[in-house]
């Protein structure tokens, strides 16, 4: 059986096919959750804002005027959404949801001083990251997300690997050791 089209899901969903909805959802999950994290910040306020988008989009199905933008238009969605739950939020509980312990391995060290290099980056950067090296997805379908080209998301990714470069080198990570 050949998999549906996300325009197909879309106009099945409008007809009040549920189970098309699931669909979506279960393609676009990982991906709204990560655009939302770059707006956010925390994960567990990315994951909240990832459910409220979807929540949203069910609603507002009516209104996307091109079926087969629904990954772009999700996206904008869960942006507008990180963003207001962020500002609710208050800085302190932005920081971070993980406690380091006080005796921290190296590896966890190393990992830990990425997390923070990657969060200092510019959020269209810090998108293109997230969305391309922890959700795994291809420069067509960042682009689809996004509502750009996949040669502006091949531009954007060189841009933002070249300023973690240097954000990592300036904090001792990028060195060879001898």
């Amino acid at each position: 059986m050949l998999e549906r089209t996300d325009a197909a899901l879309v106009e099945a969903a409008r007809n009040g096919d549920v189970s098309s909805f699931g669909e979506l959802y279960r393609r676009h999950y990982v991906t709204a959750v990560g655009i939302a994290y770059c707006a956010a910040s925390d994960r567990h306020l990315a994951e909240d804002a990832a459910q409220e988008a979807f929540a949203v989009a069910c609603r507002d199905l009516d209104r996307l005027r091109r079926a087969d933008r629904f990954a772009g238009w999700l996206g904008g969605i869960c942006r507008k959404v990180a963003r207001r739950l962020a500002k609710s939020k208050s800085r302190s509980r932005l920081l971070t949801d993980v406690t380091l312990p006080a005796s921290v391995d190296h590896a966890d060290e190393r990992a830990n001083l990425v997390r923070q290099s990657v969060q200092r980056l510019s959020e269209k950067a810090r998108e293109v990251i997230l969305l391309h090296y922890f959700s795994g997805l291809s420069h067509e379908q960042i682009a689809a997300v996004l509502g750009t080209s996949p040669q502006a998301i091949h531009g954007r990714l060189i841009r933002a690997r070249r300023k973690l470069a240097e954000d990592l080198r300036r904090n001792g990570l990028g060195r060879r050791e001898r």
